[in-house]
C-alpha cells in the first residue's frame, strides 16, 4: 500500500516537544523514537522519511490521512493528555478500518518499526494464520492466544499482534474439520485482554455489519470492547 507522491500542506502544530535527530547511515534504518510529546508537523515528516527508507522515494503522507495518523501517534507514544481529549483508550488495541488500498497495512508496518520498545508489535496476515491452521490444526489457536507471551528479564509480557486484513482469510479445513480460526483467536484474546491486559490490533476492509455477518455478533461485540476503532479514509494509494 504505497502512498501517492504529493506535497503535504502544513498542518497545525500539536503538543510541543522536540523530535530527536535520527542515526545517519545508508545501511541502517532510522529508528530513533520521537518523544511522547511532539509537534505533529515534525513527527509526520519523520514518518514520511522513514517510510521512504522502506517503500521508496514515492512514499508521501497525504493530508486526508493526517487526523487518523495523529491519533495513531498519540496511541503508540502513549500520550495520556491527548488520548483523553480524543477519547482513545490506551489500554485497548487498535482496529484500523478503511477501503482497500488506503494504506492501513503500510501505516501499521511503519509503526511496528518506530513505536517505543515496550510496545513491541508483530504484524501477522490473517491469511497466513488460516494456512497455519490447515497444516497444524488447533495448536495454531494456542500459538496466538495462550502461548502468546514473551519474557523480558524476569517479567512475562503478553505479545501484541496486529492481525492484518481481517476478513480476507479463507475458511480452510484441517483433516476435514472447518473452523473460523480468526473468530476463535479473537474470542480467546479477548479473555486474555480481560485477564492479562493482552492487546490486539487489526486492520480490515470490513464494516461493522460485515464483521458481524462473517464472525457473528459476539466477535463484533468483543472487538468493540477490546479496540479503539479508527478509520482511514481516502482513495486507493497503491501503484
Amino acid at each position: 500500500n504505497h502512498y501517492k507522491h504529493s506535497s503535504p500542506k502544513p498542518v497545525e502544530e500539536r503538543p510541543s516537544g522536540e523530535l530527536p535527530k535520527g542515526r545517519r547511515g545508508s545501511t541502517h534504518l532510522d529508528k530513533t523514537f520521537p518523544s511522547s510529546k511532539f509537534l505533529f508537523s515534525e513527527v509526520s515528516a519523520y514518518l514520511q522519511k522513514f517510510g521512504r527508507q522502506i517503500y521508496g522515494h514515492h512514499f508521501t503522507i497525504i493530508e486526508e490521512d493526517y487526523e487518523t495518523i495523529y491519533k495513531l501517534f498519540v496511541y503508540f507514544y502513549q500520550d495520556e493528555k491527548q488520548a483523553e481529549k480524543l477519547n482513545i483508550k490506551l489500554h485497548k488495541g487498535i482496529l484500523l478500518t478503511g477501503p482497500i488500498g488506503c494504506g492501513k497495512t503500510t501505516l501499521m508496518n511503519l509503526l511496528k518499526h518506530i513505536h517505543p520498545p515496550h510496545m513491541q508489535l508483530v504484524l501477522m496476515p490473517t491469511r497466513k494464520i488460516a494456512y497455519e491452521f490447515a497444516e497444524q490444526g488447533i495448536k495454531t489457536i494456542h500459538k496466538y492466544t495462550t502461548q502468546s507471551f514473551r519474557t523480558n528479564e524476569s517479567e512475562v509480557i503478553p505479545r501484541a499482534y496486529c492481525f492484518d486484513d481481517l476478513g480476507v482469510e479463507t475458511l480452510l479445513p484441517h483433516f476435514g474439520n472447518k473452523l473460523n480460526i480468526m473468530a476463535e483467536v479473537i474470542l480467546s484474546r479477548y479473555d486474555l485482554f480481560i485477564g492479562h491486559q493482552m492487546q490486539s490490533h487489526f486492520t480490515t476492509n470490513l464494516s461493522a455489519i460485515e464483521i458481524e455477518e462473517l464472525y457473528g455478533n459476539r466477535v463484533r461485540s468483543r472487538l468493540r470492547s477490546m479496540t479503539n476503532i479508527m478509520v482511514l479514509n481516502g482513495t486507493d494509494k497503491r501503484y
